[in-house]
């Protein structure tokens, strides 16, 4: 088809995820290679936005084609109930070894979403029926301006209204802690009020959910020092599960593999997703103690096993995906390329800085952010895409978020183009 066509079919039929498609502008994207995507007319940009979090180590990257092509000569995809691919056993055994095996039990499903309903619903059948049971634990606590998903018990440890709001009565009520950030206070400014939530409602709670150091669609708002930390010694102290949300800062987002390796937490669950298969395939994880798994096991008829199940749970194509994706963390020391990026991208952020109208400029690994202006970062992200850099539109602010795999090289010509974007903006004011 030629572009024309595709642009019309697009703006007939597409309905596309969170977009007002009253003002929608079609962009149809043909092909992607490294940390560059193209689209139909030919235009090259980077992907500032690692097509919204997910891409690791490039677009086509040789090893995970291979691998999921391979896969594909064997078996695409089989069910897991009741059984399983081998692929997807050993994609299993490579997400468990990245915690250590201190959390040894996998449950896949389709995405992020869904990995938060798995866990919501892990931590509330586990206070059931663990010995002794403790039924009263029925309630969750959750942040302001939190973001766990759009399915509805996701949706309902949620903190921003305009993804919840409107579906309140569909959902289920939570008790509201205040969101950590570092521009409004310190982590004792945010710990003191959830420790009195926790004393009056601790012996209540199933499980505080929380987005590890970032919460990124509140703006990307950076959690002070030592709040995640201290939120796993209250979990702790009144004997709450702690869900650690790693969807989106996962694999190396924040300079490790996980976010909560950085305060040396270890939650009792952690969801998992985007960078879970690199990018390439839609799959997401649900990891959990062995303590929490063992209370779902008795006989068949004892009704103690966990009923949830998606039709393409542990995807053996996806599976191999995640194999191949942890399999270049090692082979390519990804983790430890990063030190330098992320210093490179600190430098760029301490000349935008300096800008007048730049405020509240903010890092946390490659994931970095500042405010800018009224309007101001919709235009800087505008002049952007016209200049080979990918951003999702934001009005009041911009983020960077590109695959690991990002050189120097590239990281400059991308913060070169938002500074000078930055510069043109911020003049028209």
């Amino acid at each position: 088809m030629s572009p024309a066509e595709l642009h019309a079919l697009d703006q007939a039929h597409y309905w596309h995820s969170f977009t007002q498609m009253a003002e929608y502008e079609s962009a149809i994207i043909a092909r992607g290679e490294g940390v560059w995507i193209e689209d139909v007319e030919g235009r090259r940009y980077i992907d500032a936005a690692s097509s919204l979090w997910c891409n690791l180590h490039g677009h086509r990257h040789p090893k995970i084609d291979a691998a999921i092509r391979a896969q594909l000569d064997r078996i695409a995809h089989c069910t897991s109930l009741g059984m399983g691919a081998d692929v997807t056993v050993q994609a299993a055994r490579g997400l468990a070894d990245l915690t250590g095996n201190q959390l040894p039990r996998v449950f896949f499903s389709s995405d992020g979403s869904s990995a938060i309903e798995v866990a919501l619903k892990i931590a509330f059948q586990y206070w059931q029926q663990c010995e002794p049971a403790q039924p009263k634990r029925t309630k969750f606590l959750a942040l302001d301006a939190a973001y766990h998903g759009d399915t509805l018990g996701a949706a309902s440890v949620c903190g921003i209204d305009r993804y919840a709001a409107l579906f309140k009565p569909l959902l289920f009520d939570v008790i509201r802690g205040p969101m950590p950030d570092d521009r409004r206070g310190t982590a004792a400014d945010f710990l003191t009020p959830l420790a009195q939530l926790f004393a009056a409602h601790g012996d209540e709670l199933a499980a505080v959910v929380v987005e590890p150091l970032v919460q990124c669609a509140a703006g990307f708002a950076m959690q002070p020092l030592g709040f995640l930390r201290g939120l796993r010694e209250l979990a702790t102290k009144h004997g709450t599960l702690l869900i650690a949300d790693e969807v989106a800062v996962g694999f190396g987002r924040t300079g490790t593999m996980f976010a909560c390796e950085q305060e040396g937490v270890l939650p009792d669950i952690l969801c998992l997703g985007k960078g879970i298969t690199a990018g390439y395939l839609p799959l997401a994880a649900t990891l959990v103690k062995e303590e929490i798994y063992s209370a779902f096991l008795g006989p068949a008829n004892s009704g103690r096993a966990l009923f949830h199940g998606h039709s393409y749970s542990g995807n053996a194509l996806a599976s191999a995906a995640v194999v191949a994706n942890l399999e270049l963390f090692h082979q390519e020391e990804t983790l430890s390329q990063l030190s330098a990026k992320i210093k490179h991208l600190a430098n760029w952020l301490a000349r935008i800085a300096t800008k007048p109208g730049i405020k509240n400029v903010r890092q946390r690994g490659l994931i970095a952010a500042f405010d800018t202006l009224p309007g101001a970062g919709t235009q800087i992200a505008e002049y952007a895409r016209t200049h080979g850099v990918w951003l999702r539109p934001q009005p009041n602010f911009v983020y960077v978020m590109p695959p690991l795999a990002i050189t120097l090289e590239e990281l400059d010509t991308l913060m070169q183009t938002i500074t000078t974007a930055c510069d043109l903006a911020l003049t028209r004011q």
